[in-house]
């Protein structure tokens, strides 16, 4: 029974934290400092999400390394958030091989 509340909780605070910017923002976004917030967004929870992992990982630095290496490449290069996350995934798999 705690599982279904649990459940409905993070299905009612998911669907407000989707529906409240159409709410908030029912007209096209006019402010340059507000079009930059919102399109970086993605890759700051990206890397809130993944950096902690990334810098402490305690089985092998080196693949780590590597990967991040990786995404900090392919975003100054402008690629999509998903292109990012595979290809620092594939650059950490890959050095999981080698070392």
């Amino acid at each position: 029974m705690k599982l279904a509340w649990y459940l409905i909780i993070m299905a009612g605070v998911t669907y407000l934290i989707r529906v409240l910017p159409f709410t908030l923002f029912r007209e096209k976004v006019r402010s340059p400092f507000l079009q930059y917030f919102f399109a970086y967004i993605p890759y700051a929870v990206l890397a809130a999400m993944t950096l902690p992992h990334m810098l402490y990982d305690g089985k092998n630095p080196i693949c780590a390394a590597v990967g991040l290496f990786a995404a900090i490449i392919l975003a100054l290069l402008k690629r999509s958030l998903i292109i990012v996350a595979l290809g620092a995934c594939m650059a950490a798999f890959t050095a999981g091989l080698i070392w």
